[in-house]
């Protein structure tokens, strides 16, 4: 391919939620990005329609979660394969669901992208790679004749399941097949009494119907044993016979504003990175959405990525930092299609599948079992592998109220920068600032005191306030000590994450 388009230190495909936020990532570190859709206009499809607390902690960090809250509604509410689950107020400022549709979110996040000067193009879909040793050149399908080509130093494939960028990459995507259909489509019920129908079990499946807003439901039907091609057009009358199918009725049904169609296929991308292209999203992985998990799933991707390949590409870090990237993700994707096959598992019809959703039920009853749970869905429990045995390390930092020389904050707003912090608790002083002067370009050092002796954890409980700890750009602790004295590993930690010093 020879190069005729415009230059980006960054190409992403799809202008998903996943992709969207890794841009608005990417810019936010200065790097230049540009976002390639292949569809013209966004599609308006509500398509997934919540967030769990991990990623509203996600937005948080970046001062942006007000206008999404504003969008949405809280719903303290959550389940597993259907059967409810509790939430503790003490593990999150933001411990429920948020309630908000797939195109909201778009919306929103395209927004926040072009405040940051991020290029969006659409009608324009990749369908060449060539990788060298400098970059890569990316070939674009744009409606006219001869392929366009970009040359980026790397590119990111955010392009759903069915993902150009991982097909022309050579990533294989194991899995296991569909084993069932599932039909959904926002239309009006008119003879549906009921605001709510959650998860009703029939003979060859479930469904169930929810009122977003007045007049209009979100319907959905899973029925078992029954796999259509997927290339198959998906209508509004297969909805209206499944429904029928497995209500006895239609309820009317009228007017769709869109249906789409999903199975309980599972798989994962073999690795996440190939040279210069990377994959995230449902381009990395997908799954029975069974908990809202994927499109969650696909935000905090981007989220774990977009500092790490801006540090790369900004030449303050070496290249093997976006190795960890797989390193952290791709078992956090595993989990996610392990819980999501069990939820599949539990919602089939049948004598046998009722009573294993009984005893499962009875066993949620128990605080333990509801956290275990809780953690998986929510994203709450997450540990990524960090040098350190201090509790923290390697988890998402608890948003702890503080007072500092300049007022009251809390941890999360101290990242609306998306640069690292080493956030001294216990009058280190000098020699906090001494160990981390040679970091001083990319990270903040603050001294402050926590509100509380105490902070909760979830799946470790209430941890001391440490005296010193190094919070990466993505919220996660790099490194912790309790004594304001001990700084042992802090340098080991600041070069692994933030790159060289610029001097010792």
């Amino acid at each position: 391919m020879g190069h005729t388009g415009v230059d980006a230190d960054v190409v992403i495909a799809g202008a998903g939620p996943t992709g969207l936020m890794l841009a608005c990532e990417l810019r936010l570190a200065g790097v230049e990005v540009v976002v390639v859709e292949r569809l013209a206009e966004p599609t308006g499809e509500s398509r997934a329609g919540g967030m769990h607390s991990r990623t509203l902690e996600v937005l948080d960090q970046r001062g942006i979660l007000e206008r999404f809250l504003e969008a949405g509604e809280l719903q303290p509410v959550g389940h597993f394969s259907g059967l409810y689950l509790e939430f503790d107020e003490s593990e999150s400022r933001h411990p429920y669901p948020l309630m908000i549709l797939q195109s909201t979110i778009e919306r929103l996040l395209e927004e926040r992208a072009a405040e940051l000067g991020v290029r969006v193009r659409r009608s324009a879909e990749v369908c060449g790679i060539d990788q060298d040793e400098t970059g890569v050149s990316v070939g674009l399908n744009t409606g006219r004749p001869g392929a366009e080509t970009l040359r980026a130093r790397y590119l990111v494939g955010c392009d759903g399941g069915r993902s150009a960028v991982r097909k022309l990459a050579g990533i294989d995507f194991p899995g296991t097949p569909a084993t069932m259909t599932a039909l959904i489509g926002d239309v009006e019920l008119p003879e549906l009494t009921e605001d709510y129908v959650w998860v009703r079990r029939c003979a060859g499946g479930d469904f169930s119907a929810i009122a977003f807003e007045p007049g209009w439901f979100r319907v959905i039907t899973s029925e078992y044993d029954r796999v259509v091609d997927r290339d198959e057009p998906t209508t509004f009358e297969q909805l209206r016979e499944s429904l029928v199918r497995l209500a006895g009725t239609d309820y009317g049904m009228h007017s769709p504003r869109w249906v789409s169609r999903f199975n309980d296929a599972a798989r994962q991308a073999a690795r996440y990175r190939q040279g210069r292209v990377l994959l995230a999203g449902d381009a990395a992985h997908i799954h029975f959405p069974a908990g809202g998990q994927g499109l969650n799933m696909g935000v905090q991707d981007a989220f774990n990525l977009g500092w790490k390949l801006a540090s790369v590409v900004r030449g303050r870090a070496p290249e093997s930092l976006l190795d960890s990237y797989h390193a952290e993700r791709h078992p956090v994707g595993a989990r996610v299609l392990h819980n999501t096959r069990a939820q599949s598992a539990l919602a089939r019809p049948g004598p046998q599948a009722d009573a294993l959703r009984e005893v499962f039920g009875s066993l949620m009853v128990f605080d333990e079992v509801n956290a275990h749970l809780r953690g998986m869905l929510t994203a709450l429990d997450i540990r990524y592998p960090v040098d350190g045995d201090h509790r923290l390390a390697g988890r998402r930092v608890p948003d702890a109220d503080l007072k500092t020389p300049g007022g009251d904050t809390r941890v999360h707003e101290l990242l609306h920068a998306g640069r690292a912090v080493l956030l001294d608790l216990g009058g280190g002083g000098a020699g906090v600032a001494d160990a981390v002067r040679g970091w001083a370009d990319r990270v903040d050092l603050v001294g402050a005191r926590s509100e509380d002796d105490f902070w909760p954890v979830p799946a470790v409980g209430e941890v001391p306030a440490p005296a010193a700890l190094l919070i990466r750009p993505d919220g996660h602790v790099a490194w912790a000590a309790d004594g304001a004295g001990d700084l042992s590993g802090l340098r080991a930690a600041l070069t692994t994450w933030c790159g060289p010093a610029l001097r010792d």
